[in-house]
């Protein structure tokens, strides 16, 4: 089946090296190459027909970024990215490449940190005690037991476990903030409190981890909290104007 556009991973300097020998996406992997414009270059392969969402090829693309970031900085393209033949790439490196060389001596030597917070699910004792509507439902279900009571404590106790964990979350965001160089809130995920992302120095990273760890082993009857990274710098970059369209790869197993 003959190739479907240009899939792009990423945007890097014209002399960034491409590890060697380095899986892209699909099924039948085509092999990864660069297209260069100036002093910047495109990570790119052949776009597989049909591509889906699958979790082999979610990693593929990702496993690429943190590769291609162990030797220098690279602009990440979200999964699914494809431009419809060779010349419209080297085109959008050309039109965008000044705002693509500012971002990436914005993220030289930097890597990027996910932290989600979750509330924990224990403790009502304890929360009965810090919270007044919690305490009021208990005794109110317990006065004149039934079901809308049941509702109303078990609404209740779900607020009282959220805030707790927001307000132990603030904390931490605050002591991390003083580690990172920036910070930016992701999409609501559902069951978490927080899903913040930070930009930090790479040499800062065990300082980072340092902080989350003190602080959960501190909080953990409050939130949980689970770190991911290092991670493709895929919060911190803006697409510049004409970016290849991502297509609405659909998910698959």
């Amino acid at each position: 089946m003959a190739a479907q556009g240009v899939y792009v991973y990423g945007v890097v300097r014209a002399s960034h090296p491409v590890p060697p020998g380095h899986p892209g996406v699909g099924a039948d992997p085509a092999p990864v190459r660069t297209l260069r414009a100036g002093e910047l270059a495109a990570v790119v392969s052949n776009a597989p027909p049909g591509l889906r969402a699958k979790r082999r090829d979610l990693l593929a693309h990702q496993d690429l970024a943190l590769a291609l970031a162990a030797d220098g900085p690279v602009l990440p393209m979200r999964f699914g990215m494809i431009a419809p033949d060779e010349a419209s790439v080297r085109g959008q490196l050309t039109a965008s490449g000044r705002a693509y060389l500012t971002a990436l001596d914005r993220l030289d030597g930097r890597i990027e940190m996910n932290l989600k917070a979750m509330p924990v699910q224990a403790g009502l004792p304890a929360l009965v005690r810090e919270n007044p509507e919690v305490a009021r439902a208990r005794a109110a279900a317990r006065r004149s037991p039934g079901y809308e009571a049941s509702v109303r404590l078990g609404e209740a106790v779900a607020r009282g476990l959220s805030g707790r964990a927001a307000a132990a979350s603030a904390a931490v965001v605050a002591e991390l903030s003083a580690v990172a160089v920036e910070r930016v809130r992701g999409p609501e995920v559902p069951g978490c409190v927080l899903n913040v992302s930070f930009l930090l120095d790479r040499c800062a990273e065990d300082r980072f981890r340092t902080v989350v760890e003190r602080f959960a082993a501190a909080h953990g009857s409050h939130v949980e909290l689970r770190l991911t990274g290092p991670l493709p710098c895929y919060s911190f970059v803006d697409p510049a104007p004409g970016t290849p369209r991502r297509n609405p790869v659909p998910s698959g197993a």
